[in-house]
């Protein structure tokens, strides 16, 4: 839908928001009409060098063609059916996520929250079923985000955040332990603890790379103790971090991993695969959604995934990211960057207000995030160019010196 169609001014969409709807986000000032590969439009056709993909969504780019034609065709055939009957973009999409990256079962939500919480439903469901009522406990990183549902939310390892606080006590059977520590992971599960649930990189938490020897030891550990090991893959998914899956860099596999994001190329859907016996857990009437597996969201998605694969996208991330870790790294008051592929994180000296940068840089037509007090967060679609690369830098440099005056 375009302003000119509507009669309104920029002015009366945003009086509209502000009148009508609940807002809980930090809105740039920017009626957000169009989109194209790495590149947002205003309704005057001014274009914003887009470095946050709609939170790590657009990985194949804003409105990528095969993606959009999927989701026209599809929608003038079926559009939403329930699970049901069978569904042709359901079954395909099933097949090629499962066979791509070596899982057995797949079961669709659609959002990541949705697919953490059915995460973690399945796992303490098997871990009762298997050996006993008590056996539901699970672990999860300090810093850790894994989203906005009661046992989602619960599972982040956040307390005092924005997310968990007013709504009263989180769900009971959670326990936390740092990043990156494996002893102390170890030291927090109990005989009770069924699974260890864990991000290969820390989003939301200021983008925090796992180490090697602490994924491959959560992998043997679980494997020592008869645990499951949960991998939320919700931002790293589908080439965002320079492999299929992030988990892939680590040599190891999980028991289940949820994935949200990327998977729909800008449609809603989330998903969970587990190995086959895990997945048993789940049976009829033991857990639902009304639109996971969506028609248009599955046939957008096979869409998508298809352009990741076949353009090597994750190779592309792969490069262009460590370009961009490197370039970033030359900046003024830059204390340190991090991050997998195209999922950065920058964090500048106590100067510098991540946020502040955030703003800056969206009046010079970069749109990034800012996590923490002075961290901010690129994660752009993946066909980006060293070149798109450059500009943001240079856009970047300038708001820091800007505020560094």
């Amino acid at each position: 839908m375009k302003l000119k169609d509507t009669g309104l001014t920029a002015a009366d969409i945003k009086a509209k928001v502000k009148k009508y709807m609940i807002e809980t986000y930090e809105r740039f000032d920017f009626l957000a009409e169009t989109a194209k590969d790495q590149y947002m439009y205003d309704e005057n056709g001014t274009p914003y060098l887009d470095f946050y993909a709609g939170i790590a969504v657009n990985s194949a780019g804003n409105c990528n063609e095969k993606v959009v034609k999927a989701v026209q065709e599809q929608a003038a055939e079926i559009m939403q059916t329930f699970n049901y009957p069978y569904t042709i973009p359901q079954a395909l999409l099933a097949e090629k996520v499962c066979t791509t990256i070596g899982m057995d079962k797949i079961f669709f939500q659609s959002t990541g929250t949705e697919a953490n919480e059915a995460m973690i439903k399945m796992a303490r469901k098997y871990g009762i079923e298997h050996y006993g009522p008590n056996r539901y406990h699970i672990v999860t990183a300090k810093m850790g985000f894994h989203g906005r549902t009661f046992g989602a939310m619960s599972a982040t390892g956040q307390p005092g955040n924005a997310c968990q606080v007013g709504f009263g006590p989180m769900a009971y059977g959670f326990s936390y332990a740092p990043y990156n520590d494996l002893e102390a992971f170890k030291a927090a599960c109990t005989e009770n603890t069924i699974a260890i649930m864990i991000e290969p990189v820390q989003g939301e938490g200021g983008v925090h790379p796992a180490t090697k020897e602490f994924m491959v030891g959560l992998r043997k550990f679980c494997d020592e103790k008869g645990m499951l090991l949960l991998i939320d893959e919700v931002q790293t998914g589908w080439c965002r971090t320079g492999k299929v899956m992030s988990y892939m860099h680590y040599g190891i596999k999980p028991d289940i991993v949820s994935m949200a994001k990327a998977l729909g190329g800008g449609m809603p859907i989330g998903a969970i695969c587990a190995r086959e016996e895990v997945a048993k857990a789940f049976t009829m009437g033991s857990h639902g959604t009304t639109f996971g597996g969506h028609p248009v969201c599955c046939a957008a998605a096979l869409a998508e995934v298809n352009e990741l694969l076949d353009r090597d996208l994750a190779g592309n991330a792969e490069k262009v990211g460590a370009y961009l870790r490197a370039k970033l790294a030359e900046l003024p008051h830059v204390k340190e960057v991090r991050g997998q592929g195209l999922l950065v994180g920058c964090e500048f000296d106590d100067t510098i207000s991540g946020v502040e940068v955030k703003h800056g840089c969206f009046d010079r037509h970069l749109l990034i995030t800012a996590i923490g007090k002075h961290i901010i967060r690129l994660i752009p679609p993946l066909i980006i160019t060293e070149a798109d690369c450059d500009k943001a830098v240079a856009i970047i440099k300038e708001t820091v010196e800007s505020l560094s005056k």
